[in-house]
């Protein structure tokens, strides 16, 4: 499948609330094939635990860096996935993006 270059999002220079949001936004507005590279200052393993249920084989999660300091993901959009559905709160509930 072909991909484009991933959107790049520091998601340390945001508050929690803002990070929800923005993350279900942007992958909202990713069609298949596209992806977003996220910067996390903590584990992003709740977020990725939220994909697999929100977006079961609707998306590819690929770790690129893992702390201590800094986290950075992939996620690339496989499938369209229902706006309603990746929009939920995201982070179980903001676990992950404190």
């Amino acid at each position: 499948m072909p991909s484009t270059a991933a959107t790049h999002i520091d998601l340390r220079e945001f508050g929690q609330r803002h990070r929800q949001a923005l993350i279900a936004s942007c992958f909202d507005t990713l069609r298949a094939g596209d992806a977003v590279e996220l910067l996390f200052d903590h584990d992003p393993t709740p977020l990725r635990h939220h994909f697999e249920d929100r977006a079961p084989g609707g998306f590819e999660w690929s770790p690129l860096e893992a702390g201590p300091d800094l986290w950075r993901v992939r996620i690339a959009k496989v499938k369209a996935v229902a706006a309603a559905v990746a929009a939920d709160s995201c982070c179980a509930g903001g676990a992950c993006c404190a």
